[in-house]
């Protein structure tokens, strides 16, 4: 029975995508500290409302469920690092995770503040969004951005989303997110 466990679940690796200018690749452990890095400026932490106590155990445990979901549902968040220089600058992908009130699937972004405003983002978010209805069979994508997170609703807009509404999620309770919606193009 021990070797029957997870068998009738596919083990999916996490696919490795390049753009013009980035490479959206899996994950890795030697990108914990950097990782942890871009997740502790005030800036990354303001936008997502990190807690003051995140740490770098945290962090950890965000890239391992990342990892994890590209084995469970075939989808999950890429490291992005920029081909001219090989530096991570952030992360961006898809997110499926297991909450109760989550509208779907999630194309998000996370980078760097010092790489903000070079269109990364868009870039890699445009990658994420052509990638996720590729190999999905869902009818339209989300993104869920804190109404304060104007950064990330402009790169959203860019990509074609639109706010559809604002609601409270039971993990997050303080406050209403925006919740935006693009359609599978025709």
């Amino acid at each position: 029975i021990a070797g029957h466990i997870g068998s009738t679940v596919p083990r999916i690796d996490c696919p490795t995508v390049e753009t013009a200018r980035l490479l959206l690749r899996p994950l890795e452990e030697a990108d914990l500290d950097r990782y942890y890095e871009i997740h502790s400026t005030p800036e990354v932490r303001s936008s997502l409302h990190t807690p003051e106590s995140f740490s770098r155990d945290d962090a950890w445990a965000q890239m391992a469920a990342q990892r994890g979901q590209w084995a469970l549902r075939h989808s999950g968040q890429w490291a992005v690092e920029r081909k001219d220089t090989g530096e991570m600058i952030g992360r961006a992908g898809t997110h499926r995770p297991q909450r109760s009130n989550w509208p779907g699937l999630e194309c998000g972004w996370t980078f760097d503040p010092a790489h903000w405003g070079h269109g990364y983002a868009t870039e890699a978010g445009r990658a994420a969004v052509e990638w996720a209805f590729a190999n999905h069979d869902d009818d339209r994508l989300f993104s869920v951005i804190l109404p304060g997170n104007t950064p990330s609703q402009a790169v959203a807009t860019r990509l074609g989303f639109t706010l559809l509404e604002e609601r409270v999620l039971e993990f997050f309770p303080s406050e209403a997110h925006g919740i935006w919606v693009l359609p599978r193009p025709q």
